[in-house]
């Protein structure tokens, strides 16, 4: 996909993921972690720390969002990712703070480690273990997508 075909947040997370690459953490973007729940970046790290971080894109953007508490539960770190023009003040403190663009980030604020529980820890590591092989497939196998069940 190019980059005029990107909406935003989708730019956003990109660049997140281009700067969370660099600190040895694995993304996939638009993870759902559990039923009703899809995050914009989940990342793994080197010692199986996961981080859920959000994309916004605009103020109407972040106030609409109502579900993110439900994601921290999901998480070791939460973050939010927002351009320069965000208006960063309406963004909760104890949360982290990315400053991103299409091209990459910079981590402005690291929120205190808040550890997943040992067994959803496990079951969300071979849940994204498995969306990950499951896109690499769908990548080298187009028609893939077309079966039921994919």
């Amino acid at each position: 996909m190019t980059p005029e075909m990107l909406q935003p947040g989708q730019l956003l997370a990109r660049g997140v993921a281009r700067h969370l690459r660099d600190r040895d953490f694995m993304c996939l973007e638009e993870f759902t972690p559990d039923r009703g729940k899809r995050v914009d970046v989940m990342a793994l790290g080197p010692k199986c720390e996961f981080w859920i971080v959000e994309c916004k894109s605009s103020r109407a953007d972040f106030t609409s969002d109502t579900k993110w508490q439900g994601y921290l539960e999901w998480s070791d770190r939460y973050f939010w990712a927002v351009d320069t023009a965000f208006p960063v003040d309406l963004l909760p403190p104890e949360t982290g703070l990315i400053l991103a663009d299409p091209f990459g980030a910079e981590v402005v604020r690291m929120p205190d480690v808040t550890p997943v529980a040992p067994a959803r820890r496990r079951a969300l590591l071979m849940k994204f273990a498995r969306c990950a092989a499951g896109r690499l497939h769908g990548l080298r196998d187009p028609m893939l997508a077309t079966r039921e069940g994919a």
